[in-house]
């Protein structure tokens, strides 16, 4: 993600400005005149549905504590990435903000921008799914909170699959290359793709990978710090079969994941046949889309297929989830807001616009959508999970391993070499 991983994330449309839904006072200063307390809160939730819904438990909870003040800055995913990037290299993170937790996590603990709240959050923590927790916990501390979790997975319309006469999703990778052939030889674009943005690409070399090698394999790359291994070969071999087959939409790689013609965009508005991505997907399709409805029922949801004689399962899963991590400087009240939009209520609320899959367990019931249930169920019964690579590994290894699968995927480099340049960049830290 980008990631999005970078992100990933409810990734979210831009177009509202960052001041829209300003609550309260702005300011390095987290200290009012009269006493009070600021928080000042960043989120990439920038559009419809969580937009308003952010914004009104804010404003609840300003009612409900007359001394605390909450400055909420929306911002889009990539814009988000760049001003915490600036903030976090001149010591001053804001009080509470967007974290998808692990190797970024890490790097913002060692370097002392953000709160050990693991006291702080113990008497609720027990509430939220273990797996959600893990990759906001450090050292055996909780350094971030998770909101919302899911996995990554293929997006359809089943109208598409159904005019170029493919009647099931497919289930291994070669029935994917001949559901792409099919697909194409309909007149009909197979896969929808954000080459810009780069990590909506890192998600297929990186589940060829899992399936190929198993998890295993990407915990051992981690550990050796070496990527110059036949699995993540073949997990470029395979994806370099896709690629040839030229399945994306016209444009591709200069397409951004939420622009008004970008990746989304083109699965909402049904003109492409589907697309590899996170749970978010129906919601941002719904908001890029022209209609502002997507393509409704027509969508349908499958994961990411086997590999035929890889050690990998399809019951491991890829992904993450949104959360919160709190910054070095922030106010008393922060963990308690954090705490607050955490609860089983507001929880609901989160779920109920079928943009989140909460993370506190007596939650789950308020998950009403269709596909949602059907991401929550997969992740539910998965046997592992690995975290966005661009999110687990340091910073400079998620961003090369997006770096590269990109050059892979606009055919500048090869298999070979994309994993000598991630190791080498690995090696480095």
């Amino acid at each position: 993600m980008t990631a999005h991983l970078s992100r990933r994330s409810l990734l979210s449309l831009a177009g509202v400005s960052a001041g829209a839904f300003l609550l309260g006072a702005c300011g390095d200063d987290s200290s009012t005149s009269d006493g009070g307390q600021t928080i000042d809160w960043w989120h990439i939730q920038n559009t419809e549905p969580m937009l308003p819904v952010w914004a009104a438990m804010a404003k609840e909870y300003e009612t409900a504590h007359d001394t605390v003040k909450i400055a909420i800055q929306p911002l889009e995913n990539e814009a988000f990435k760049a001003k915490l990037t600036t903030a976090t290299q001149a010591g001053s993170p804001p009080d509470l903000f967007q974290s998808w937790g692990g190797g970024v996590l890490k790097q913002q603990v060692d370097a002392g921008l953000v709160k050990d709240i693991t006291a702080d959050v113990q008497p609720w923590i027990g509430k939220l799914l273990p797996a959600a927790v893990q990759p906001f916990t450090i050292d055996g501390r909780i350094y971030g909170v998770p909101f919302d979790v899911g996995m990554v997975g293929f997006w359809y319309n089943r109208d598409l699959f159904a005019r170029a006469g493919v009647t099931a999703p497919p289930a291994t990778w070669a029935e994917l290359l001949s559901t792409v052939g099919r697909i194409k030889a309909a007149g009909i674009v197979p896969i929808a793709l954000a080459g810009k943005d780069k990590w909506p690409g890192h998600y297929y070399w990186a589940y060829l990978a899992m399936r190929i090698g198993g998890l295993d394999a990407l915990r051992r790359a981690a550990d050796e710090k070496s990527f110059d291994t036949p699995d993540f070969i073949a997990a470029g071999q395979r994806l370099k079969e896709l690629v040839d087959l030229q399945p994306f939409q016209k444009g591709f790689l200069g397409a951004e994941y939420s622009s008004p013609d970008g990746q989304a965009a083109t699965m909402g508005n049904g003109g492409a046949a589907m697309e590899l991505m996170g749970q978010w997907a129906p919601t941002v399709q719904n908001s890029s889309s022209t209609s502002k409805k997507g393509v409704g029922d027509k969508l349908g949801y499958f994961v990411f297929p086997a590999v035929d004689g890889g050690k990998g399962s399809v019951s491991e899963a890829f992904g993450g989830g949104n959360g919160f991590a709190v910054g070095r400087n922030a106010p008393a009240s922060t963990v308690d807001l954090l705490r607050t939009l955490l609860d089983v209520a507001n929880q609901r609320r989160a779920a109920a616009t079928g943009a989140v899959l909460p993370t506190v367990r007596e939650a789950a019931d308020a998950i009403t959508d269709r596909n949602n249930q059907v991401v929550a169920a997969s992740l539910a019964s998965a046997t592992g999970f690995q975290l966005y690579l661009d999110q687990a590994y340091p910073p400079a290894v998620g961003q090369q391993v997006n770096d590269s699968v990109a050059e892979l995927i606009a055919g500048t480099k090869t298999p070979e070499q994309i994993v000598k340049d991630i190791t080498t960049v690995a090696k480095s830290q």
